[in-house]
């Protein structure tokens, strides 16, 4: 749907807000790029703040009228955060980019933007069949060009993406998870441990094994990371015989002293 969608800025005040609503695009795969009479425009401000979306911006259409700029599109969609005086349909940004998705393949839609300081007026709003509005929170309500241009443009690359995402956060994994069988003998090697390093005292074990295994069980762990997991536990084991030969031989030597 990104090439028959436009972005449409309306009389954009400031340069630095145009160049980030290009990256803020370009992010999420749009292109093309409409300015209704813009203030400053071609501006250093907005090439550098545009930063990897100058393609973006060097292919933007100037244009006079908001009238102009969706001439060819079939679907408008305007962003507006007042209440009309007559009803209009207005959705969230999530639902509107379900119906603007649906569109799309219909033909070209517009998205509208309104100026920084005062939005889309009522003529404007008119222009359109659908309005949308950001649920932003009710403390502080002003959202920034770009970041509206960039809520919109990632819901609508959602969509797009719908059947292509993981739907779980399972990754393909490089190892084997590890059976029942193999956590119990390291539930073993673990319990061993602790009570070698004086960790786990056998006449008060206050549920720490229970605790542990609450612990491990609460994430599947593969065959490389249960290695490695008995691997300490088997250098620890290790260093304790060491010191235990340490300390044996130590007494002997203080008791073969006259």
């Amino acid at each position: 749907m990104f090439d028959t969608a436009k972005v449409i800025l309306v009389e954009p005040s400031h340069p630095g807000n145009i160049g980030a609503v290009a990256r803020a695009m370009k992010n999420m795969g749009f292109s093309r790029l409409v300015l209704v009479q813009p203030r400053r425009y071609p501006d250093e401000e907005a090439t550098w703040r545009a930063a990897s979306a100058s393609d973006v911006l060097e292919s933007a259409v100037v244009v006079d009228t908001v009238e102009e700029a969706i001439a060819e599109c079939h679907y408008v969609v305007g962003t507006s955060a007042r209440e009309r005086r007559i009803p209009w349909p207005i959705l969230d940004s999530r639902r509107a980019a379900t119906e603007i998705f649906q569109q799309s393949s219909a033909g070209t839609v517009g998205l509208l933007f309104g100026r920084e300081d005062r939005g889309l007026t009522n003529e404007e709003l008119q222009l359109c069949n659908l309005h949308v509005n950001i649920p932003t929170d009710d403390s502080y309500r002003s959202m920034n060009l770009a970041m509206a241009v960039q809520v919109m443009c990632y819901e609508l690359r959602m969509l797009s993406l719908e059947g292509h995402l993981p739907n779980s956060a399972e990754a393909d994994w490089d190892s084997p998870f590890v059976d029942k069988a193999k956590m119990a003998l390291f539930f073993e090697h673990l319990e061993t441990t602790l009570l070698h390093v004086g960790f786990l005292d056998p006449k008060s074990p206050r549920q720490l094994m229970t605790r542990l295994k609450r612990l491990y069980n609460r994430v599947q762990i593969d065959e490389m990371e249960l290695n490695i997991l008995r691997g300490i536990l088997t250098e620890t084991q290790k260093v304790i015989r060491e010191r235990d030969l340490l300390r044996a031989d130590r007494q002997k030597s203080e008791l073969d002293q006259p």
